[in-house]
């Protein structure tokens, strides 16, 4: 029985990953930025906003003092975001990139002198398809992601000397609320964003079901479904057929773009 912590646990994939947790019979702080949420029967709550580096502290300390220590951090919590370089402002660019990579490293750097000195632990930072492929009008989102895939990487290095592991998770679009936090000048993309999500196949237990199988396998990456890891394949060994997919999505775009009136 492992002892863990998801942040953005309140709802979408970090919720299906908190009553997966409990239902494999593992200790869970669930965490969100709510001062109070339900969470399933066998799991804890606790407030935890991401930008702020003293909630990070005082979650730490809630571990050592409750549990001595903690097995599994999974940094979860994030927004979706995204639009054409020249359509989103820098405000929007500023926000996701202090929810989205900030606050996985924060959750990084903030738990990982407890895994040193434990000399064990698995850091899991949930990203993106988007880290590993990155279609237009999507900049900050891919830009964001990309960033936490590579952090994922340097810190499976640079802690495995003290037996800790960590896991990057890469899906692609599955239903969740996460449409909801979608913000910024660049509507179309919003919309079309929107649609993507809501329009999904995949459920979020379901991606949550494959994160957990590739957790217990302590898996570096972790693509959680078939769409996902074709766009990854077909950059890395069909490149460009890769290129011709991602140019014709920028030609519609700019296609639709330019028969809405008053658009850029």
């Amino acid at each position: 029985m492992s002892r863990v912590l998801v942040t953005g646990g309140a709802s979408g994939l970090g919720e299906a990953l908190v009553a997966r947790f409990v239902a494999d019979g593992h200790q869970v702080l669930c965490t969100d930025l709510a001062a109070e949420s339900r969470v399933p029967d066998g799991a804890q709550y606790r407030q935890l906003n991401v930008r702020d580096a003293d909630d990070w502290d005082k979650a730490v300390a809630w571990c050592e003092e409750h549990w001595g220590g903690l097995d599994i951090l999974v940094n979860n919590a994030g927004i979706a975001t995204g639009g054409r370089i020249d359509v989103e402002s820098l405000d929007e660019w500023d926000r996701v990139v202090d929810i989205n990579l900030m606050g996985v490293v924060r959750g990084c750097r903030a738990f990982t002198p407890l895994f040193k000195r434990q000399r064990s632990g698995h850091i899991v930072n949930t990203a993106s398809a988007a880290g590993l492929v990155h279609p237009p009008m999507m900049s900050s989102y891919n830009t964001v992601k990309a960033g936490v895939v590579a952090l994922s990487e340097t810190l499976s290095h640079e802690l495995h000397p003290y037996g800790v592991t960590v896991s990057v998770v890469c899906p692609s679009f599955f239903r969740t609320n996460l449409a909801d936090s979608i913000q910024g000048a660049d509507t179309e993309m919003n919309t079309t964003a929107r649609k993507l999500i809501e329009k999904s196949p995949r459920t979020a237990d379901e991606i949550a079901a494959n994160v957990l199988t590739g957790i217990k396998k302590q898996q570096f990456l972790i693509i959680p479904d078939r769409p996902a890891l074709m766009a990854w394949r077909t950059k890395r060994f069909a490149r460009p057929l890769y290129d011709r997919q991602m140019r014709k999505i920028a030609a519609r775009a700019r296609t639709r773009s330019e028969a809405a009136p008053g658009d850029r």
